[in-house]
């Protein structure tokens, strides 16, 4: 097992790995919202979602891995009412065959963000 992490993330706000490649799968921890080089959340849903994304992406692409590589999401909302907006950039993310994903309303997000993300890869290329 091995520790992924890169600048091109937020750092982990906790004892936490942003991720942990096992046996070809990388596991990427939840990601919120935040621009890894001002700290900053933006604003609108849509924002939200997009800088979430691009943070599970920027894990994936440092330890060899691409978005078709994604097996499994999970999206954490702070209200189901952001599901439609969330949906509308996710879906620029990801091409088909989708990964399976799982969406909830949540009590509560660090940081007051509307949405964190977590994801699965599987690591297709030939050995």
């Amino acid at each position: 097992m091995r520790s992924i992490s890169t600048d091109s993330a937020p750092a982990a706000i906790g004892p936490y790995s942003q991720a942990v490649e096992c046996n070809g799968m990388l596991f990427v921890s939840g990601q919120l919202p935040v621009d890894p080089v001002t700290g900053t959340i933006p604003e609108g849903t849509k924002e939200q979602a997009a800088r979430a994304l691009e943070n599970v992406r920027a894990i994936a692409e440092s330890a060899g891995y691409s978005m078709s590589d994604c097996a499994r999401v999970t999206v954490y909302l702070s209200d189901l009412s952001l599901f439609a907006d969330v949906n509308s950039v996710y879906s620029t993310f990801f091409t088909e065959p989708y990964p399976a994903r799982s969406c909830f309303a949540v009590a509560g997000i660090p940081k007051g963000a509307s949405m964190e993300i977590d994801a699965i890869f599987v690591d297709q290329r030939e050995k």
